[in-house]
């Protein structure tokens, strides 16, 4: 999967909504942790922690579908991409789950109201596949 930027310009709404979401975030998979930040008028997420890379702080993106990719480093990868809106929703993509090797081209952030993050891809209409995130700072 290549990973592709949204290009845009941002609205004072949009800069603002943003920060809501800015900081590190549990996956709930393996120890995972992606910091969301801007990039740009978007949002974008990197790999910080996971239990993979505690045991191996080398480890590689071994499940990525496509061969050429499956050397890239875990520790820095981006998994979220191009993501604008807020304050409680943003939409953007790609998105990439390098537990699974599976992606998405078009994704949802949902803010909630317990501050947990809906993350939700969709393949096409009716494959979706939603995870919970918590804030961790």
């Amino acid at each position: 999967m290549t990973l592709v930027s949204a290009a845009g310009g941002g609205t004072a709404e949009a800069s603002q909504g943003s920060g809501a979401i800015a900081g590190l975030w549990s996956t709930g998979s393996n120890g995972g942790q992606v910091e969301l930040y801007r990039c740009g008028a978007a949002i974008c997420g990197k790999v910080v922690d996971a239990a993979p890379l505690r045991a191996n702080p080398d480890h590689r993106d071994v499940k990525n579908p496509d061969r050429k990719l499956r050397e890239r480093r875990l520790k820095g990868l981006i998994v979220l991409q191009g993501f604008e809106g807020g304050p409680r929703e943003w939409n953007g993509g790609p998105v990439y789950d390098p537990k699974t090797g599976e992606g998405a081209a078009r994704a949802k952030l949902t803010l909630r109201a317990d501050g947990k993050l809906e993350v939700k891809g969709c393949k096409a209409a009716i494959f979706c596949r939603t995870k919970l995130w918590t804030r961790v700072r």
